[in-house]
C-alpha cells in the first residue's frame, strides 16, 4: 500500500549494512539477488529517483558503495566513481512573472501552466491574439499569420500533451503559444510537465516564442466565444499581456562510472561498456492506484489491438468496474510515487549485478569493461550526452555500448508478441552489421534462443525509440549499440511501475544474456567493424 512515507529508508539500510549483505544477495545474476537490489532501489522511499532529488543522489551513492565493495576501479571525477553532471534547474520567477488575460490576473500553476523557453523567450505585452484552431486539422493557422501574435491552439480532448517541439516549428513566428488543456491533462501528464525543467549550464537556447497552457475557460473568455467549438479560425481575441521569468538553481547529479580492466596487454585499454539510467520521474499528484491500473490495463489491451493508436472513442469506451477492485481492495489505495521498477530500475539493478558477475568470476575478460550508470535519461539524455562529450576513457577506445532500459517485462499483455523469449533490438545493426550479427549468435549458441523483435528499429518509425534513449549518445560518435529492452506496457511512465510486476526470471534472463554478449565482445580478437555511416555528432538524430 502507498502513502507518504517521506523517510529515504530503504536504500540507507541496504547501503548502512556491513558487507555481508553482499552474501545475502544470493548468486550474481540471480533473480533473488536483482529481487533483493530493485525492491530497495524502487521502494517508496526512494521518491521516483527524480534528477536533482536528495534521492536519486543516494541512489547513485549506493551503486558506487556496491561497486567499491566488489572492487572495480572508479572512473568518474578525482578518483571516485562519480562524475558530476552540471545540470541547472528551471524555477519560476513568480515575483517576476504576471499575465493578465481577459480581465483578469492569471495564477500560475491554477489558471496556467508556464514552460521555461529560455532567457530569449519573446515578449508577448499587448500582442494581438488570434484563434490558430485545432492541434492537428489540416486548416491550423501558421506562417504570417501569426507572426507577433499570442496564438491560442484548442486540442481534442484525447490529445492531452501538444508535442512541444511541433508546435515551436509551426508557430516559429508568434509571440506567444497559448495551448488551451490544462484541463484535460491527466495527473501523470500534468506531473511530468509541471516539474521545473532542467539542462546544461551552458545552453544558450535560440529566440522563442513564450509556451503556456491555459484551461478551456480561459481560452473562451479571451476569444470571447460562448464555447471553444464556436471559435472560428483566425479569429481575434483580446490582448494578453504579461511576463514569464525563469531563474537557474544548480541540481546535484551524477553519472556513476567504474571500469573493470581487462587482462590482454593488447586489448585491454579498449572498452565494453555496459549503462543504464539510474533515474526516474519522481512524484506526482495522489491517484487512487487500482482504478488507474485497471482503466490502463483495457488502454493498453486496446492500443495493441488498434497496431499502437489511440482514438478519442477508445478512450471513451473504456470503462472500469470499481465494484470488482473495491472486493479486492475495500479501502482506495492512493499513490502519488512514480516508483520507475522496469523504468529502468530493471536495467540499473541488472547492470549492477553484470558488474559483480565479472568481479567474481576468477577469469576476467581480456578487454576492460566500462560500466556508467546516466543521470537525467528521463529529462533529455543529459548524463549520457554529458559522459561521452567528457569521457573518463578514451572515447574511441569503447569498441560497442549496451545499453539496459526497462527489461523487466515483455510478457503477452505487454506487447503483442510478448512472451518469455520475447526481447526487442534497437540499433545493434545501425552502425555495425558485426555487431548485430553476433547478438544473433551469442544468442543461439548460449541456448538464450531469444525472439527478436526488431519492429522498433525501422527506419522512420514513430515511437523513435533509435533516438530515445542513453545508448544514441554513443551512436552519435560512431561507436556501435545494442539497445536491449522487453518493451512498453500499461505501468510504462505511470505510478504502477512497481516491483510486483516485474518477471525476474525474464530479467534474470536478461542480464545473463548481457553478460555472455560482453564477455563475447570483451574477448574477441576484433573490435565491431563499422561499416554504416556514422552520424554527425552534432546533428539531430535520425531514425
Amino acid at each position: 500500500m502507498h502513502r507518504f512515507r517521506l523517510a529515504p529508508l530503504a536504500l540507507g539500510l541496504l547501503v548502512a549494512a556491513d558487507l555481508a549483505a553482499q552474501q545475502r544477495l544470493g548468486p550474481p545474476l540471480s533473480p533473488e539477488a536483482l529481487r533483493t537490489r530493485l525492491e530497495a532501489y524502487a521502494a517508496d522511499s526512494m521518491m521516483g529517483r527524480m534528477t536533482g532529488s536528495k534521492e536519486h543522489v543516494q541512489a547513485t551513492h549506493y551503486i558506487a558503495d556496491e561497486l567499491r565493495a566488489m572492487g572495480l576501479r572508479p572512473a568518474g571525477d578525482s578518483g571516485t566513481f562519480l562524475q558530476r553532471v552540471p545540470l541547472l534547474r528551471s524555477a519560476l520567477d513568480t515575483a517576476a512573472s504576471s499575465i493578465t488575460a481577459a480581465g483578469r490576473v492569471l495564477r500560475p500553476y491554477v489558471d496556467y501552466l508556464p514552460r521555461d523557453q529560455g532567457p530569449a523567450a519573446r515578449p508577448f505585452n499587448g500582442v494581438p491574439v488570434v484563434f490558430a484552431g485545432v492541434w492537428g486539422a489540416s486548416d491550423l493557422l501558421g506562417g504570417d499569420a501569426v507572426r507577433g501574435k499570442a496564438v491560442v491552439v484548442a486540442t481534442p480532448t484525447a490529445d492531452y500533451a501538444v508535442i512541444k517541439l511541433a508546435a515551436q516549428a509551426r508557430f516559429a513566428q508568434a509571440a506567444a503559444i497559448v495551448i488551451a488543456n490544462y484541463d484535460l491533462m491527466p495527473p501523470s501528464v500534468l506531473g511530468a510537465i509541471s516539474a521545473s525543467p532542467i539542462g546544461f549550464a551552458g545552453d544558450e537556447p535560440p529566440t522563442l516564442p513564450a509556451y503556456l497552457h491555459i484551461s478551456r475557460a480561459t481560452a473562451v473568455a479571451i476569444l470571447g466565444v460562448a464555447s471553444l467549438d464556436r471559435a472560428v479560425i483566425g479569429q481575434a481575441g483580446s490582448a494578453i499581456t504579461g511576463r514569464i521569468a525563469f531563474r537557474k538553481v544548480p541540481v546535484e547529479a551524477y553519472n556513476v562510472v567504474a571500469v573493470l580492466p581487462g587482462t590482454d596487454d593488447a586489448l585491454r585499454h579498449e572498452y565494453v561498456a555496459v549503462g543504464s539510467h539510474s533515474d526516474h520521474v519522481g512524484t506526482g499528484p495522489v491517484i487512487d492506484r487500482d482504478s488507474t491500473r485497471a482503466f490502463n490495463l483495457e488502454l493498453r489491451a486496446k492500443q495493441l489491438e488498434n497496431n499502437g493508436l489511440i482514438t478519442q472513442s477508445i478512450y471513451e469506451s473504456i470503462r472500469v468496474n470499481m465494484d470488482s477492485i473495491r472486493k479486492i481492495h475495500p479501502t482506495p489505495r492512493l499513490d502519488s510515487i512514480y516508483n520507475g521498477a522496469d523504468d529502468d530500475g530493471s536495467g540499473s539493478m541488472a547492470a549492477l549485478e553484470v558488474a559483480r558477475a565479472f568481479a567474481a568470476a576468477p577469469v576476467k575478460p581480456k578487454r576492460s569493461l566500462l560500466f556508467v550508470w546516466h543521470a537525467a535519461e528521463e529529462l533529455g539524455l543529459f548524463g549520457a550526452e554529458h559522459f561521452t562529450d567528457h569521457p573518463t576513457v578514451p572515447r574511441e577506445k569503447i569498441v560497442a555500448q549496451l545499453n539496459l532500459d526497462m527489461i523487466g517485462r515483455g510478457r503477452a499483455g505487454d506487447e503483442k508478441s510478448g512472451g518469455p523469449d520475447y526481447l526487442q533490438l534497437i540499433g545493434s545493426r545501425r552502425l555495425s552489421t558485426e555487431l548485430g550479427d553476433l547478438v544473433e549468435k551469442v544468442s543461439r549458441d548460449k541456448r538464450f534462443n531469444w525472439a527478436f523483435d526488431y519492429q522498433y528499429d525501422a527506419n522512420g518509425h514513430p515511437e523513435q525509440y533509435y533516438c530515445r534513449s542513453d545508448h544514441y549518445m554513443y551512436a552519435r560518435y560512431g561507436i556501435p549499440v545494442v539497445f536491449m529492452t522487453t518493451g512498453g506496457h500499461a505501468d510504462y511512465h505511470e505510478m504502477t511501475d512497481e516491483v510486483e510486476f516485474i518477471d525476474f526470471d525474464k530479467l534474470a534472463r536478461v542480464s545473463r544474456f548481457v553478460h555472455e554478449l560482453a564477455t563475447a565482445l570483451a574477448n574477441n580478437p576484433t573490435r565491431p567493424d563499422v561499416d554504416k555511416p556514422k552520424p554527425d555528432p552534432n546533428g539531430q538524430c535520425v531514425q
